[in-house]
């Protein structure tokens, strides 16, 4: 692929940035092995990542349950509708809906296995979250995800799979820490409101 012309490995960077399950966080990974110029490979796999983003939410949802009872393409459509499904139950669990937007942001922004623009917008979907709310929180999420694959691969491409590893300890531990700070904030919170309501008793 060193040999290609420059302009069809941006090509490339932007089609995988498109692709279902693969998408920017196999599109990054790809241009910094080719040596691409992260002022270009950047932009361009957080626009073509987002590209799909609309005609998901608008039009996703109505296509799976129609073709979800054909024979040929029956099981993909219901693969689909039960990934999204449990994406949108995901979200509410971890953050019921007022604060649905955080959660929807950091389930497309953290690149893990089954998360997403595409999964985190056929839950967007299926929870009924306003388009535009939709949006702004999965492109926030899209370049923060963005941030992430860049910095992973940088680091692995300079100091190997230890750099990496050393990164994702790092996310793990900010992500436990700021748990654990949500939770005390929450509990203060709720400690204020008793007192409070026991003041005015």
């Amino acid at each position: 692929m060193s040999t290609l012309p420059l302009f069809v490995k941006y090509l490339i960077v932007a089609f995988v940035s498109m692709v279902p399950i693969i998408e920017l966080r196999g599109a990054i990974p790809i241009a910094v092995s080719l040596g691409l110029d992260i002022r270009l490979y950047y932009p361009i796999a957080i626009i073509f990542n987002m590209l799909p983003v609309p005609v998901i939410y608008l039009f996703a949802r109505k296509v799976l349950e129609w073709g979800k009872d054909k024979k040929i393409i029956g099981g993909f459509f219901t693969w689909c509708l039960e990934k999204g499904e449990k994406g949108g139950k995901k979200l509410m669990d971890t953050a019921g809906r007022t604060g649905v937007f955080i959660a929807l942001l950091v389930f497309v922004g953290i690149p893990l296995p089954g998360t997403g623009a595409w999964t985190g917008t056929l839950a967007a979907s299926f929870l009924n979250i306003g388009f535009g709310t939709s949006i702004v929180a999965i492109m926030l999420g899209v370049i923060l995800a963005g941030i992430i694959m860049s910095l992973g691969s940088t680091i692995v491409k300079t100091l190997g799979w230890p750099g990496l590893i050393m990164l994702v300890i790092l996310i793990v531990v900010i992500i436990i820490i700021t748990t654990i700070i949500k939770k005390k904030l929450n509990k203060n919170k709720e400690s204020i409101a008793n007192n409070n309501l026991e003041e005015k008793i």
